[in-house]
C-alpha cells in the first residue's frame, strides 16, 4: 500500500515539474511579444522617461552609436586563366622566353625557274607568192645568221612576169617623153608613170627590195629568182623546206631567235603572290656555273594561275652574252622581299592548333597564360602577330607543347 502511494507522489511531482516548465516558457515568449509591441504595458514600462528596462528606474543609458551597413567589396576583374610551371621545371623541360618586339622583316621567297627565248626577239621567214626552193645557204637547224644573210632563193613564175611587165612599163615611160607634141606627151608620161609606180608598188609587196627593183631597171632583165633573207641576227630554231621543195604564200620556213637576251619564267605559289611585284630584284644562279650570280628585277606578273599547281608565272630579263645561258635549263630564284618594321615573336612561340593559334605569356613567377593571338607573314625566322599581343611582353618560344599539354591537363585551356 505504501508503495503504491509513493508511485502516485511521485508521478503528482513530475506532472507538476512539466507544468510548471510549460508555463514559464509560455510566459516569457508573450512577454517578449508585448515587449515588441509598442502599445503593450510592457513596451511602455521600457521605453518610459527615466526608466530602463529590467529597472525600476535611474539615468538613461548612453545613446548607442550609430552603426553603418557594412560596405560590399568591390568585385575585381576576373583574372585569365593561368599554369603555373616552377622554375626547376622549367629548365628541366628546356623552357625559353623571347620578348615581343617591333623589328624589320626581310622574307625571301626562293623558287626555281626555267630560261626560255625572249618572244620579242622571235622572227618567222616566209614567202608572199608561190615558187619553189631553187637554192638553200641555211641547210640544217641551229645555225647561227647575221641580220640581212641570205637564207633561200625562191624561183617563182608569177614573180617572174610580173617584173617583166615592169620592164614594159618602163619603156613605155622613156618613149612617151620622145613624143613631139608636148600636150600628148604630158598625157602619155603622166599614164606612163602611174602604171610604172603600180608595178613598182606590186614588187615592193612581194618583198623584192629597193636595190633590187633598181638593179632590174638598170639591166633590163628579169631576176630570174627571189632572195629571202634574215630578218634578225641569231639562230635558225626551225627549218621548214629542203633543196627543190614547193612553197605556198604565207607558209612558213625559217624560224630565227635572238638569244642576246633571254628570259627565265618563274613558279611563285599562289600565298606568296600578294608578296611580289614588278620592279623588286631577285637573284639568279644556276648549277651550271657555280659560285656566279646574274642580278634581275621582275618584268611581268602574269595574270593567270595554274589549277593544278595553284602558282603563277613571274618574268625576268637578263642579257646573254656569249650564248652562255642557253633555253630550257634550269636556275634558282631568290626574292628579296623588304616588309617593313612590324610586330613579331619567334615562329616556336604560335601553337598552330588548326581552329586558333596560341602563344604562352610568361607573367612572372612561374605562371603562363594562354592568349590566343592572329599571325600574319613569316619571315627570317619570325612570325609576325597582328592581334593578340603587345610589344614588351614575353612569350615561351621553347617546350611550349609541354606547357601547353600541362596547361590541358589542369583545364586552363579547354580542349
Amino acid at each position: 500500500m505504501k508503495r503504491n502511494n509513493l508511485i502516485i507522489g511521485a508521478a503528482l511531482v513530475l506532472i507538476s515539474a512539466l507544468l510548471f516548465f510549460s508555463f514559464s516558457k509560455a510566459g516569457s515568449g508573450l512577454l517578449q511579444k508585448f515587449s515588441k509591441d509598442k502599445s503593450s504595458p510592457v513596451a511602455q514600462a521600457q521605453t518610459a522617461p527615466g526608466g530602463h528596462a529590467g529597472h525600476g528606474g535611474g539615468a538613461p543609458p548612453p545613446p548607442q552609436p550609430e552603426t553603418k551597413p557594412e560596405a560590399k567589396p568591390e568585385q575585381t576583374a576576373e583574372e585569365a586563366p593561368t599554369v603555373e610551371i616552377p622554375s626547376d621545371k622549367q629548365q628541366l623541360i628546356g623552357v625559353k622566353i623571347a620578348t615581343a618586339a617591333v623589328r624589320p622583316l626581310r622574307k625571301i621567297i626562293r623558287t626555281v625557274g626555267r630560261i626560255e627565248y625572249d618572244e620579242k626577239k622571235l622572227a618567222t621567214v616566209n614567202t608572199k607568192i608561190e615558187g619553189w626552193i631553187e637554192k638553200l645557204y641555211v641547210d640544217y637547224t641551229g645555225k647561227y645568221v647575221k641580220k640581212g644573210e641570205p637564207l633561200a632563193e625562191v624561183y617563182s613564175p608569177e614573180l617572174y612576169a610580173t617584173q617583166q611587165e615592169y620592164l614594159n612599163v618602163v619603156k613605155w615611160t622613156q618613149q612617151s617623153k620622145s613624143v613631139k607634141e608636148e600636150r600628148v606627151s604630158a598625157l602619155l608620161s603622166k599614164d606612163a608613170e602611174a602604171v610604172l609606180e603600180a608595178a613598182k608598188q606590186r614588187l615592193k609587196l612581194w618583198d623584192i627590195s629597193e636595190s633590187q627593183i633598181k638593179k632590174i631597171e638598170e639591166s633590163g632583165k628579169p631576176i630570174r629568182t627571189l632572195t629571202l633573207y634574215s630578218p634578225v641576227s641569231g639562230y635558225v630554231l626551225q627549218k621548214m623546206v629542203v633543196q627543190g621543195m614547193r612553197v605556198m604564200p604565207g607558209e612558213k620556213l625559217f624560224d630565227v631567235a635572238d638569244l642576246s637576251t633571254i628570259w627565265i619564267i618563274s613558279d611563285i605559289y599562289e600565298y606568296e603572290l600578294p608578296l611580289i611585284k614588278p620592279g623588286q630584284t631577285a637573284m639568279i644562279s644556276l648549277s651550271y656555273f657555280p659560285g656566279k650570280e646574274w642580278a634581275s628585277r621582275i618584268d611581268y606578273v602574269y595574270p593567270t594561275l595554274a589549277g593544278d599547281t595553284r602558282t603563277a608565272k613571274v618574268r625576268f630579263t637578263i642579257p646573254n652574252p656569249g650564248g652562255q645561258l642557253k633555253p630550257q635549263m634550269f636556275t634558282n630564284v631568290e626574292v628579296k622581299v623588304n616588309l617593313g618594321s612590324r610586330l613579331a615573336v619567334p615562329e616556336e612561340a604560335v601553337i598552330d592548333t588548326g581552329v586558333r593559334q596560341i602563344v604562352y605569356v610568361d607573367k612572372g613567377d612561374g605562371y603562363f597564360e594562354p592568349r590566343e593571338v592572329t599571325a600574319g607573314v613569316r619571315a627570317d625566322g619570325m612570325v609576325e602577330i597582328t592581334k593578340g599581343l603587345k610589344a614588351g611582353e614575353k612569350v615561351s618560344s621553347a617546350a611550349n607543347f609541354l606547357i601547353d599539354s600541362e596547361s590541358r591537363l589542369k583545364g586552363v585551356v579547354k580542349q
